[in-house]
């Protein structure tokens, strides 16, 4: 099946773009990564409890969903741009978790910062 045969006809460009945007959600997966390391290291030692593990952990295993979603999603691009159908992947269920992780972690840490504050 080649484009004409699906009634599309807009533009697209298979170089590079499918390419920097792998590598931005990589980027992003890899700073949540360091961020929760960080976390990690510092939040125990600064408010003087184990349980502040917890979020580096949660951020960790973020950081590893969000690089194997971010795979999974150029490899099934790829595959569809190889193919000349029209390149389309659903995930705006992965990009809202992620918009909804980032905000909770804010708001975690405004309240951490004003109850230690107070």
């Amino acid at each position: 099946m080649s484009r004409a045969d699906t009634g599309w006809t807009g533009p697209f460009d298979v170089g590079l773009q499918v390419e920097r945007t792998a590598l931005s959600w990589r980027r992003t997966a890899l700073s949540l990564a360091v961020g929760s390391l960080v976390a990690l290291r510092l939040l125990p030692e600064w408010l003087h409890d184990g349980w502040w593990v917890l979020p580096g952990m949660a951020g960790l295993i973020a950081s590893a969903a969000l690089w194997v979603v971010s795979r999974r999603r150029h490899d099934a691009f790829m595959v569809q741009v190889r193919s000349e159908t029209r390149p389309r992947i659903g995930g705006a269920l992965a990009i809202a978790v992620l918009a909804a992780g980032v905000a909770s972690a804010g708001l975690l840490g405004l309240v951490v910062v004003l109850l230690t504050r107070l």
